[in-house]
């Protein structure tokens, strides 16, 4: 086992993600994941906790990093401004990773209980982005109803993203798919 080279965690999260394609997630033990990656289980658990982890394990990097710009945007900046800077820093932050993020994507849509984890994580950030507006001096509704909505627009985007040929960038979808929603409230 070579559980002394670099980059143990990596090395788990391609060897997860490669088997839950190739076997499906159900199908394929943390044992099975430890030995592909050259690792113990033991050191799978130091890293994670459960196999579903692997998928999930970049979400609360993603919410602080969503948190902080929506915090440290100015205040000039409208509440859906924020949110959509944040967004786009987010997407940004995913590009380098499209590839992972198509496969992961075909893991979690062929679990029903991996999307669940999915939609749970959604309305986790949502739930932290109004937090990081009602810090700003937002106000319910309105602070609850951007960060939805901004939780919208980032999904469609994302959507777009994964199932397009690779032509427009996450965070040019992201501000696309924002203009798209203030076309359809505006009326036009």
């Amino acid at each position: 086992m070579g559980r002394w080279e670099p980059n143990a965690r990596g090395r788990l999260e391609q060897a997860a993600l490669e088997l839950y394609v190739e076997r499906g997630f159900e199908q394929t033990t943390v044992a099975e994941i430890a030995e592909r990656a050259g690792l113990t289980e033991r050191t799978f658990f130091r890293h994670f906790a459960d196999k579903r982890e692997v998928l999930f394990a970049g979400a609360g990097a993603l919410q602080e990093l969503l948190t902080t710009a929506v915090v440290g945007a100015p205040d000039s900046v409208a509440p859906l401004e924020a949110v959509a800077t944040a967004l786009e820093a987010a997407g940004a932050l995913l590009q380098e990773r499209r590839e992972y993020s198509r496969r992961r994507q075909a893991v979690i849509n062929a679990n029903p209980a991996l999307q669940e984890r999915e939609l749970i994580k959604l309305a986790a950030l949502a739930s932290a982005l109004a937090d990081a507006l009602r810090r700003r001096g937002v106000t319910d509704p309105a602070a609850g109803l951007t960060a939805e909505a901004g939780i919208a627009v980032f999904k469609i985007a994302f959507e777009r993203w994964i199932s397009g040929t690779g032509e427009a960038d996450l965070p040019q979808l992201i501000r696309e798919s924002l203009n798209e929603l203030r076309a359809v409230t505006a009326g036009t």
